[in-house]
């Protein structure tokens, strides 16, 4: 099947036809890197992390864009004392770290904007020459974006410029029109001098909006696949991306992509409400596994509702793919239908990745396999057990979310875990003597009582087994 992408320029699902065949360039905007990454944040690159593992799985080559904003307003107001590139320097660290706990690909290329200024320098000049650009006549060093100049203007968001805001990005003083935005900020006497460059229109920095034209199209070119990134960016930063970048006379991105937003018990996420959720928090309140589930688990256009009690349910589902895939893997081991199952994807999974990457649809068939896999062993049917392995192992591996990935042992790893692999295992042990002593009440006892505490426990010819959860 044709991969289809809804594409938020043209308000439709689009089949998918890559610029060249077998290839596929995604550009997502990443941080700016002024405070601490929260679940807004993660699930935004998550997103796109699934969408490449996607085009993988289907035989498609990705190159992976995502930038860091490493020079802002944002950045300078945030610095306070602390020299801006040293906290740019230090949140991208976080960032990283986050995405990587998460399980998240690194990037083909990470970008940050300070390296790109040159770049950005041309584009503008060639907006200028076009005659849609023009510096500030105060000499104050700012360059404009004439909205006037670009009939197109407000075509990704499907607005009238006379009904547009005034854009609050520069001193308005030098404007032709409230609507124009900055494409260079003249440095200012308050700011420091190691945040501006030299430029044809004197010292400053790049606008916000010019800085992703100037990476995207350094490397993927002056047209590309798609374009990503969070709902909340579509205006002004993508529409402004959009018309700067075609009046500079490039085709620009194919198709648009824009992810939900998330709400924290029922309310947007906003500092102004104080309930904003970090990624510290969230990985003191569950395994990075769980979280990858949760925020993967919503259609990625949906907004998604936080709350801590979706952590334990994300928790729960987890550990139900992690038993299955252990128990089948103790049952076949050695079996004559060990090698049965090879990682194959089912046709109703694939339909749903398909299908503008429906992962609540995709998850609902991985655990119906969990499910059906599970009833195999039950009956002993080991041939249906081992094909159901071979699925489920295909369908965590696409989605990131695979229980036996080293990486997830390793973020799981900790005292805490230590401890209560310790205090179930001498419970076994106390079992397995009692049984042996054909003490069948205390045994059945101590099963019961693991039961009460959410553990599942499975006799075979290999030992007893524990996990959590049935």
């Amino acid at each position: 099947m044709t991969v289809r992408l809804y594409d938020s320029k043209a308000q439709a699902l689009r089949d998918f036809v890559p610029l060249r065949e077998g290839h596929v360039g995604i550009y997502v905007c990443g941080p700016t890197v002024q405070s601490s990454p929260h679940i807004g944040h993660l699930r935004s690159a998550l997103v796109y992390d699934i969408m490449r593992r996607w085009f993988a799985a289907r035989g498609t080559d990705v190159t992976f864009v995502r930038n860091v904003t490493d020079i802002d307003d944002k950045i300078l107001q945030a610095a306070g004392h602390e020299e801006w590139w040293a906290l740019a320097y230090r949140i991208e660290l976080e960032f990283t770290a986050a995405y990587t706990s998460l399980g998240i690909l690194a990037p083909t290329y990470e970008p940050r904007a300070t390296a790109s200024v040159q770049q950005m320098q041309e584009i503008i000049a060639r907006l200028i020459e076009r005659g849609h650009a023009y510096p500030a006549p105060d000499a104050s060093g700012d360059v404009y974006f004439d909205t006037a100049s670009w009939p197109a203007y407000g075509e990704l968001t499907r607005q009238s410029r006379d009904h547009m805001e005034a854009a609050a990005d520069a001193d308005p003083r030098g404007k032709r029109d409230p609507r124009d935005f900055a494409l260079w900020k003249g440095r200012k006497a308050s700011e420091p001098e190691s945040a501006s460059w030299k430029s044809p229109w004197g010292d400053g920095r790049p606008g916000w909006h010019i800085e992703c034209s100037a990476m995207v199209t350094r490397y993927l070119g002056p047209e590309f696949d798609i374009h990503g990134g969070g709902l909340d960016l579509r205006f002004p930063h993508h529409e402004n991306e959009l018309a700067q970048s075609t009046a500079a006379g490039d085709a620009f991105a194919r198709y648009w992509v824009h992810n939900g937003l998330v709400n924290v018990g029922g309310q947007k996420m906003s500092k102004s409400l104080g309930n904003s959720v970090y990624a510290a928090e969230l990985f003191g309140l569950a395994s990075p596994l769980a979280v990858r589930y949760l925020l993967g688990a919503a259609h990625y256009r949906s907004t998604l509702d936080y709350s801590p009690g979706s952590l334990a349910e994300a928790e729960a589902a987890v550990d139900r793919i992690r038993a299955f895939l252990e128990r089948v893997e103790r049952r076949l081991a050695g079996a004559r239908y060990a090698g049965v199952g090879s990682p194959v994807i089912p046709e109703a999974f694939g339909a749903a990745m398909d299908d503008d990457l429906s992962v609540p649809q995709a998850l609902a068939v991985l655990h119906d396999t969990v499910r059906a896999g599970n009833q195999s062993l039950d009956a002993e049917e080991l041939h249906d057990a081992a094909v159901a392995h071979g699925q489920v192992v295909a369908m965590v591996e696409v989605l990131g979310i695979d229980p036996r990935d080293p990486h997830w042992r390793a973020t799981e790893a900790g005292p805490a875990a230590s401890a209560l692999d310790a205090l179930v295992t001498r419970l076994i042990e106390d079992r397995q003597q009692a049984r042996e002593s054909k003490d069948y009440a205390a045994a059945d006892r101590i099963r019961t009582e693991l039961s009460a505490a959410g553990i599942t426990i499975e006799d075979s010819q290999t030992g007893t087994h524990w996990s959590l959860g049935s």
